[in-house]
């Protein structure tokens, strides 16, 4: 694990990189919830998914929890996939996003999701580019899981941290990757 940052773009929010088997993994923190998370190295590859209402806030360093984050991403690497659900995060966008990242979060480990289905799930099953872009837009990866999101056709469809990263995380959930 890296040293806890201050990021410049996020006065007061904590940066924070560790390793996992599925390569670098860095969480952006702010008041004990997650702003911006993936599968990077590099800070500004997250810092751009992150509202600009959220990015204008200076956050109480002090307010800082983000150990328990770092934990409950080692332990969704132990086997505990449903402790990233339990996890805060902090994401703004108009009500219909902001609900589908909601529903996001109650797909289960081990299973997975169609677009359609998710857009049914959230209450418009019209609305499937809709819910395509929540995915697109979760700053939030794997604490807000749009992996779990599939094409219709059975094909992982898109994921901002790369396919092989998608297929891990999926096939690690369903007992198929220990």
């Amino acid at each position: 694990m890296r040293t806890p940052t201050g990021t410049a773009a996020l006065r007061g929010a904590t940066t924070v990189t560790i390793d996992t088997p599925d390569g670098a993994f860095t969480v952006i923190e702010a008041d004990g919830a997650v702003l911006s998370s993936g599968w990077t190295d590099e800070p500004a590859e997250l810092t751009g998914q992150i509202h600009p209402s959220i990015r204008a806030t200076a956050f109480d360093p002090a307010a800082s929890h983000v150990q328990p984050i770092l934990d409950a991403v080692a332990r969704y690497y132990d086997g505990d996939f449903d402790v990233v659900a339990h996890v805060p995060v902090r994401q703004v966008s108009g009500p219909f996003r902001t609900h589908a990242w909601d529903v996001l979060r109650t797909v289960q480990p081990g299973s997975v999701t169609t677009y359609l289905q998710y857009a049914e799930r959230a209450g418009n099953p019209t609305a499937v580019r809709a819910v395509a872009g929540a995915c697109a837009k979760n700053a939030a990866a794997l604490f807000v899981p749009c992996h779990r999101i599939i094409r219709t056709d059975g094909t992982l469809g898109g994921f901002r941290w790369g396919l092989p990263v998608k297929q891990r995380l999926l096939d690690r959930e369903a007992g198929r990757l220990g």
